[in-house]
């Protein structure tokens, strides 16, 4: 028992690394912090906004104070547990184009594939993106 205990932890690194949204606009860092995961925007598909010329911002952020800050280092995913058999749970995600965060579970399907599931209340009523891992030099 306590040997598989030991792997519990390395097990839920797998998650680290850089990954693409499915929509294919962002790569979002995974890194640990402590004992949770957390991931923040490191790539942008498009990081200059066509309307003002600059990096692109938080601009639907609910928060007023927040909406001139960049997308690019804004962490995304917060406070994700590993569970076990690749599921990550207890996390939120924020969705930066219409300033949601929602409750959210990752699952990684294979090494290089995530499943990160967004909703609010029941996970049965939330909405699944796929995510791929970037390779380096992206």
């Amino acid at each position: 028992m306590i040997t598989l205990l030991a792997f519990a932890p390395a097990n839920g690194d797998r998650l680290l690394g850089v990954w693409q949204s499915g929509t294919g606009k962002a790569g979002v860092k995974i890194e640990k912090i402590g004992t949770k995961y957390y991931g923040k925007i490191v790539w942008l598909k498009e990081p200059i906004d066509p309307a003002t010329g600059k990096a692109k911002v938080d601009k639907n952020n609910p928060d007023e104070k927040l909406r001139t800050l960049p997308l690019k280092g804004y962490r995304i995913l917060k406070d994700f547990v590993y569970k076990n058999n690749d599921e990550w749970s207890e996390g939120t995600i924020y969705d930066p184009e219409n300033g949601s965060t929602y409750k959210s579970t990752i699952k990684m399907k294979d090494d290089n594939t995530l499943d990160i599931r967004g909703y609010i209340g029941v996970q049965a009523l939330g909405r699944t993106d796929t995510w791929k891992r970037m390779k380096l030099g992206k």
